[in-house]
């Protein structure tokens, strides 16, 4: 509630408070010295009411005594004259013999009349009160900011609505300024840890991507069961402590929640379609995520298959390659099922830094497309330059110091030119794999009549990067053409 640590209006708004605040308080303590005054009027005047009434009493039964000794007449004249005057209440001669006459009020009653706001009373004493504001040295609010509008000074009379502002603020502020903290949906705990569900998990195929991911949901305490079309690649995981699955119908028969991980739509396909596959093991309630970068017919009839079935079907396609799969960073983007993308949080928390949920099945399919069509871009765009930077004299290393500095940084353009300048040739993500992803995106834009020049230009490099490569000889950069592994 520091004000030179908050905005020029929060300041303002302080101000105003004190402002309005003091005001009411100086009002007060006139309103109440008025009505000091004014009662200490009143009883002197009923004390000189009394002294008179009195002594009027005294003189009236001396006058009495005297007049026992006359006539009979007299007396009851006298008699009657008495008990006449003693009929009058000390009160209403007090007023009789008051100056100011019957039915007028007194000048300073208007201010009498007034009480003492209890709203007033609830701010001097309560919170506010309690809450010490720091001196203020700023100008009056009116000078400060034409735009501003000090609607807290308009308040006095409604000293309800100031109090209930007061209120609220400092009640947003200590929630602000709270021990509790808040955590982002896909973000780990506080302590780097995860809580794993307690479903059984399974997983299909251990390639360059689904190897990381698994090794990363063992990690943090999940129950895994998985399988490999090459069985030897399950070894390592078994000793990890992952459970071995004989076929994908046993592994979605025993799991609770299945994922699956391969290179394309024919593989996506075979999976659940095939013989022993996942719809073989589908019974209801049994969940599937398809993890593939596929195109959107394909995962659409996949969902409709794993649907008719009784099952829950999510997709979730993966933006990254091997060392953001090991290091359990890569993004997820995911549609489909709801509620199984809120059951698959801890796992998704395990393998990557964000998700996204993008609605119904196919939406993500159709969004890596254009992530990776990008990338695929980007990076035949970098390679280009480096050719180019080559054979022209140019220093590659400097190349890539200056865009480093520019708008296009990022860790892709460093790592990827890195090494390539370094020589370091081991696949993170295989070229075939890329090309495939062009090849879908550039279908994606064909059935909208969209054209995709850019990416069509990448496709096609990707295809001749051999002999592009070979024929430039790039500081001795070699390359395999997409039936290969290297690129």
């Amino acid at each position: 509630m520091i004000k030179i640590n908050k905005g020029k209006r929060f300041q303002q708004a302080v101000d105003a408070v004190e402002e309005f605040l003091r005001k009411t308080k100086g009002k007060d303590q006139a309103s109440s010295h008025n009505s000091s005054e004014e009662k200490n009027r009143r009883n002197s005047s009923e004390e000189r009411g009394k002294q008179s009434a009195g002594e009027e009493k005294r003189k009236a039964s001396l006058s009495e005594g005297k007049l026992k000794k006359g006539t009979g007449e007299g007396k009851k004249r006298v008699s009657s004259v008495s008990s006449e005057r003693g009929s009058k209440s000390p009160l209403k001669r007090t007023q009789d013999q008051s100056p100011r006459k019957r039915g007028r009020p007194p000048k300073d009653e208007k201010d009498l009349t007034i009480p003492e706001s209890s709203t007033v009373k609830r701010v001097m004493t309560g919170t506010v009160a309690g809450f010490k504001w720091p001196p203020s040295v700023s100008e009056p609010v009116k000078d400060s900011d034409p735009h501003f509008h000090p609607f807290l000074l308009s308040q006095t009379e409604k000293p309800a609505v100031c109090y209930q502002a007061i209120t609220k603020k400092l009640k947003v502020c200590e929630e602000e300024t709270g021990s509790t903290s808040i955590q982002a949906a896909d973000s780990t705990a506080v302590n780097g840890s995860i809580t794993p569900t307690d479903k059984k998990i399974g997983f299909l195929g251990l390639g360059l991507m689904g190897s990381g991911i698994v090794s990363n949901l063992l990690k943090m305490g999940h129950t895994v069961t998985v399988w490999n079309r090459t069985a030897e690649k399950c070894d390592l995981f078994i000793q990890e402590g992952a459970r071995l699955g004989r076929t994908p119908a046993e592994v979605v028969s025993t799991c609770d929640i299945t994922f699956a991980c391969v290179s394309d739509p024919k593989a996506a396909k075979d999976l659940v379609l095939g013989p022993s596959g996942v719809l073989q093991g589908i019974r209801p309630g049994k969940c599937y995520v398809d993890m593939s970068t596929v195109d959107a017919d394909t995962v659409t009839e996949l969902a409709q298959v794993i649907v008719s079935r009784g099952g829950r079907f999510l997709e979730a396609p993966v933006s990254g390659n091997q060392q953001l799969s090991n290091d359990g960073m890569l993004v997820i983007l995911a549609a489909g099922d709801r509620g199984l993308y809120e059951d698959c949080s801890s796992c998704f928390q395990a393998m990557g830094k964000t998700s996204f949920f993008l609605g119904e099945v196919g939406n993500a399919a159709k969004m890596m497309l254009i992530v990776n069509m990008v990338q695929g871009s980007f990076m035949a765009t970098i390679a280009e330059g480096l050719t180019l930077a080559q054979v022209t004299g140019q220093s590659q290393q400097t190349l890539l110091d200056i865009l480093n500095q520019g708008q296009l940084a990022s860790i892709f353009l460093d790592q990827k030119c890195q090494n390539i300048l370094q020589g370091n040739f081991k696949p993170d993500f295989y070229l075939k794999y890329i090309q495939k992803d062009l090849r879908l995106a550039i279908a994606l834009g064909d059935s909208v009549n969209h054209p995709t020049p850019m990416a069509a230009a990448a496709n096609e490099v990707s295809v001749q990067m051999c002999v592009l490569l070979s024929v430039c000889s790039v500081g001795g950069v070699r390359a395999v053409c997409h039936q290969g592994t290297e690129s």
